[in-house]
């Protein structure tokens, strides 16, 4: 069950295929994920990304790497699409609150959700509002580089320059004429040379709320500029992975390529890693259609869309069954499937504790064992794992019926890989609702019934028939031989 001469594959979305992976440093992994703009409560499709990229990290340490793990916080400069306004401070004025507590609310709330989820910390959870001077200085060598103009006190990354030595679109490969007719239509703008241009920096009015002074006066650092700046602070002019959502491929990864290319010349990561979308009932999530559930109602029943509630490791657990470079679909049926499932393995995983081992021994589990590791290891095949973890299960069901073997050593080996995939690997947690079998209520019954004939020999009747009476009010027939 070695497999230290087995090499992980990583599915990289910049050359569309699976690559072996190969660390920059030996045995050290630096990982960038762009983490969540924290101006309204997280939604399950963000969590879905969070928890995949949970499972690579996890994984990624058991093997042996030394992991740098860093998730930003955007808490300033997302735009939205049509207007010049920041999603956090358009929050703060519907909500009547300060841009930073909106920012405090949301970002407690996140923190909240994953570790319901059972999510590993980051290692480093850089904010933007905390990394503006890097972000100026990053423009700065942009503009000297002559990839960008200042105009009125805004910088704009200026592409049709930019793609004189480059190309743009590396990861969504959309060409330059289709970005220009798109930005035509959502972002004109007479400040800009080219209406393709992207904001580094935006000029802030004498009511704006959230501005830092800069060479090029008050204003506010772009949604790009952000993770490009701190990602190269913690993880270096290059790293391993980048990650986020698919949806994140354009425009946000594309430019972060860019700005990484106008200042060091490369590409900022070795692979970049998406995940794919969550749909609810077989359609896209949306507030406006109101075909969308939040983590907290899934986890109350509080919502129309289930009939009950689901405990966060049932969730966790569907959406490990599909790759997370699939659509997952949620529904009340694939929670109550997925619910079933859950409590079968980790009930499997207690039933060990109550194997009777023998002198034969079976080996069927090292295979499997093998299987989970193949699995894992061909980027990162969550459901392949899952349905591995089934047959184990199922070996364990066969050696309780006696219909296998297994010795000392085997039960030992078998709990450990278990346990290690399910604890350590997919990052479960103890399921409050499981009852655990080596204090399970068969042994608990034979104690009982033992303790009723010790009585019955010693003639202490009185507490005889309480047992019998007890064990019968549970159910359970006692009758006098």
């Amino acid at each position: 069950m070695s497999i230290s001469n087995k090499s992980l594959k990583i599915y990289n979305s910049l050359s569309s295929k699976k690559e072996d992976f190969k660390t920059i440093n030996p045995s050290k992994v630096g990982i960038y994920v762009c983490g969540p703009t924290v101006y309204n409560k997280v939604h399950l499709g963000n969590c879905r990304t969070f928890i995949s990229f949970d499972l690579i990290v996890r994984f990624l340490k058991h093997i042996g790497h030394d992991v740098r793990y860093v998730r930003n916080i955007t808490d300033v400069g997302h735009l939205e699409e049509s207007e010049d306004e920041d999603k956090i401070l358009k929050r703060a004025k519907i909500e009547k609150l300060e841009p930073m507590e909106v920012v405090q609310k949301y970002t407690n709330d996140f923190r909240e959700v994953l570790l319901k989820f059972n999510l590993l910390s980051p290692n480093i959870e850089p904010t933007a509002t905390g990394h503006i001077i890097e972000q100026i200085e990053m423009i700065e060598m942009i503009i000297d580089n002559g990839y960008a103009y200042e105009k009125n006190g805004s910088v704009y990354f200026d592409l049709l320059n930019f793609t004189k030595k480059y190309k743009y679109g590396k990861l969504s490969n959309r060409n330059l004429d289709d970005i220009i007719n798109e930005s035509r239509e959502l972002f004109g703008s007479d400040e800009k040379k080219n209406p393709q241009d992207f904001a580094l920096w935006k000029k802030a009015s004498s009511s704006h709320i959230m501005k830092w002074k800069s060479p090029w006066g008050y204003g506010f650092p772009g949604w790009h500029i952000e993770c490009s700046a701190m990602s190269h602070k913690y993880l270096g002019k290059k790293f391993d992975i980048h990650g986020g959502g698919m949806d994140l491929k354009f425009p946000h990864h594309d430019c972060e390529i860019a700005q990484s290319e106008a200042v060091y010349n490369e590409n900022p990561a070795n692979y970049w890693v998406h995940t794919n979308m969550l749909t609810l009932n077989g359609r896209k999530m949306s507030k406006s259609t109101e075909n969308f559930i939040l983590p907290e109602n899934l986890f109350s029943g509080k919502s129309d869309m289930i009939e009950k509630g689901y405990d966060p490791m049932v969730v966790k657990f569907l959406m490990y069954q599909a790759h997370y470079r699939n659509t997952l679909d949620l529904s009340n049926e694939s929670l109550l499937a997925s619910e079933k499932g859950y409590n079968k393995l980790m009930q499997s995983f207690y039933d060990i504790d109550i194997l009777k081992p023998s002198e034969n021994d079976s080996d069927k589990y090292e295979s499997i064992i093998d299987k989970c590791y193949d699995s894992m290891l061909d980027d990162f095949n969550s459901p392949k794992l899952i349905s591995h973890l089934f047959e184990l299960s199922k070996l364990i069901d066969d050696i309780k019926k006696e219909k296998e073997f297994i010795s000392k050593k085997g039960i030992d080996n078998l709990r450990n890989y278990m346990k290690v995939f399910l604890f350590d690997i997919l990052g479960f947690s103890n399921h409050k609702n499981i009852e655990r079998k080596d204090l399970s209520k068969d042994k608990l019954v034979e104690a009982l019934i033992d303790i009723r004939d010790f009585s019955r020999k010693i003639k202490n009747y009185q507490i005889s028939d309480l047992i019998r009476d007890k064990l019968n009010s549970l159910g359970i027939k006692v009758e006098d031989n």
